[in-house]
């Protein structure tokens, strides 16, 4: 009767195993390393990087625990800080022999301390967040009418460039405020222009109106356009931002829209303030310019000559030197996508798309230029670097392809630096914290301790008033604290200070359950029923029970969850895995327990639950 099978009794063996190996890296802490990562856009860490590092610091005679890969960046575990320093400090002098122009970002971190076969079996620590391991706060303002007045100054080419095309004369264009304004002599050609304008520029609202002599069409942007502008700026900054904090190293970071036009962005574990400010801040654009091929220009490559006027030299990445003329054909600005693809021939390429602008553009350039070179820069820190040089194989206009990639990898990494080399709208930082890491490990102190001790009034609580039924009882509560930390370090989430506070409310809402259990038993009992069937049936009769206050209380989680952010939803987060974590235990690991002591046993006569409160019979 009281008795789980053997499959049953292996599989909370087994979870509970699991549970111990995903919670035991989180005791070993953290030890200090050196990330190495990539300072340009055009570099890129691979695993090659892993060797000039241990020879690096094997000429500094440095000894580190452990070099890793992760992908984006090489990191090296070192035992103490005194280490750490003269590490960092090696490394940087042999990673970028230029200090006035680096290469790589060589910056101080943290790396955890767990033995390589955990580490090898993906049993990771759970992350700590700002307030728990110390770090940086900014809230970012976003200037969300410079793009719109962006948007504007690209309406107002295209209406230039359409007019143009379908030779309609006009007396001038011009932008004032909020608005386009396309001045006429004539009515009829007003009402031309009016149509071709709504057919082909359906994102603007036309008016018209009248100036002494002059007829004029006044453009502005509906509001739904409005809305799809900022909205995208906003996306598109913050996955620049996104990029741009993969230099600092930050294992997870915070980055998210608060409000209509703000940005919080949360990096933990980062002190140095101004590096963070240099990064987040930093200005990217991109230029698309056709490559000067005159005598002068070559002259100017092997530095026999000057760089010739109306002509800038440049490099490819770090290789050969280049010369492109100043003019620019299309910007990131005008940029509306970029995916890698494949050529015809099955070869890796990048599909461009631009807006109307710039496709007319670029159409009579390149009729102009087939067979030509044209080169694609990015500018950051004022300093220019060449993505690619491609040949002009065709007329091109709003769609077009870059070919010549060496791989599908290579493909991709272009393709996201063309999407989100740049910001969309210009930022300021309004608000800055930092929280050291001294003030982290108070609170991660504070934090353990007062879920330690309302553990230990529990179980002591438990134990006086079930006596066996509360240490069976207090086992399972520690059960559900050892699978609830097992799931949010495999999952790797991020622990808060509301993330310590919702552990501590898991404990005792999981205690909860084994209450109503042992009170089911209890009820058995004095209603006469034998000890083994009072067992199953306080089991079986406070699950219905047990079932509905946790669904009911993980509904309320999960709205925190979908609609709250932050603090609440890191709270949510923990509140909603520790109602999963607590049904097992408290259910299915209390049972197994229960039946492992009684079970076995062919006749009991009482059980330890503690007193017995019997009716007066009359």
């Amino acid at each position: 009767m009281n008795r789980y099978p053997l499959w049953k009794n292996l599989i909370v063996a087994i979870v509970l195993a699991f549970g111990l190996l995903y919670t035991l890296p989180n005791f070993f802490g953290e030890a200090p390393a050196v990330q190495v990562s990539s300072g340009k856009a055009t570099i890129k860490v691979d695993a090659s990087m892993m060797g000039r590092v241990e020879s690096t610091l094997q000429k500094a005679g440095l000894q580190p625990s452990g070099v890793f890969f992760d992908g984006n960046s090489v990191k090296a575990r070192f035992r103490d800080t005194d280490t750490q320093l003269k590490a960092k400090d090696a490394l940087s002098r042999e990673l970028n022999p230029d200090a006035n122009e680096p290469v790589y970002v060589v910056a101080l971190n943290l790396l955890s301390d767990s033995p390589q076969w955990l580490t090898s079996l993906r049993a990771l620590p759970m992350y700590l967040g700002l307030d728990l391991r110390g770090g940086v706060h900014f809230l970012l303002q976003v200037d969300l009418k410079q793009a719109l007045t962006k948007r504007l100054d690209s309406t107002g080419g295209d209406v230039r460039s359409l007019l143009r095309d379908k030779n309609v004369r006009h007396a001038g264009i011009t932008r004032s405020a909020e608005t386009v304004e396309v001045r006429f002599r004539e009515a009829e050609t007003r009402d031309r222009a009016r149509g071709l304008i709504a057919d082909q520029l359906p994102a603007l609202a036309i008016a018209e109106a009248a100036e002494g002599t002059d007829l004029k069409l006044v453009l502005t942007l509906k509001p739904e356009t409005q809305k799809e502008v900022l909205d995208t700026a906003l996306k598109q900054n913050i996955t620049t931002l996104h990029n741009r904090v993969n230099e600092l190293g930050v294992a997870e970071p915070v980055i998210q829209q608060q409000g209509a036009d703000r940005i919080v962005v949360q990096l933990p574990g980062v002190q140095d303030t101004a590096k963070a400010k240099d990064i987040l801040g930093r200005t990217a654009t991109l230029e698309a310019r056709l490559v000067d091929g005159s005598l002068e220009a070559q002259n100017a490559i092997v530095g026999s000559g000057p760089v010739p006027f109306g002509s800038e030299l440049f490099k490819v990445g770090r290789g050969a030197p280049v010369v492109l003329r100043k003019q620019v054909i299309f910007s990131g600005e005008q940029l509306t996508g970029a995916q890698a693809t494949f050529d015809e021939n099955q070869r890796a390429a990048v599909g461009i798309q631009l807006n109307d602008a710039a496709g007319r553009v670029l159409r009579e350039v390149s009729r102009e230029n087939l067979k030509k070179p044209m080169a694609v820069v990015l500018f950051e820190r004022g300093k220019g670097e060449v993505l690619t040089v491609a040949t002009i194989q065709a007329e091109l206009g709003s769609r077009f392809q870059i070919t010549g990639m060496d791989n599908p990898q290579a493909a991709n990494d272009l393709a996201l630096l063309l999407r989100a080399g740049a910001l969309a709208a210009p930022m300021e930082i309004i608000e800055e914290r930092t929280i050291g890491p001294s003030l982290g490990a108070d609170n991660i102190s504070k934090g353990f301790n007062s879920t330690l001790y309302g553990f230990i009034a529990i179980a002591v609580f438990m134990v006086l008033y079930y006596v066996l039924f509360g240490v069976f009882s207090t086992i399972a509560l520690a059960a559900n604290v050892l699978l609830l930390i097992a799931l949010l370090s495999l999952l790797q989430a991020t622990l808060t200070l509301p993330g310590i506070a919702a552990i501590a409310l898991t404990l005792g809402m999981a205690i909860d359950a084994n209450v109503l259990i042992n009170e089911r038993i209890r009820e058995e009992l004095r209603n006469g029923v034998s000890p083994q069937m009072a067992i199953s049936e306080g089991y079986a009769r406070a699950w219905a029970t047990i079932l509905d206050s946790n669904v009911t209380t993980l509904i309320a989680g999960l709205a925190l969850l979908v609609f709250g952010s932050g603090a609440v939803r890191g709270f949510a987060i923990v509140h909603c895995l520790g109602i999963l974590t607590s049904i097992f235990s408290s259910v299915v690991v209390s049972r197994a327990l229960v039946n492992f002591w009684y079970g076995r046993q062919k006749k009991v006569s009482k059980l330890a639950i503690g007193q017995i409160w019997k009716a007066a019979t009359p």
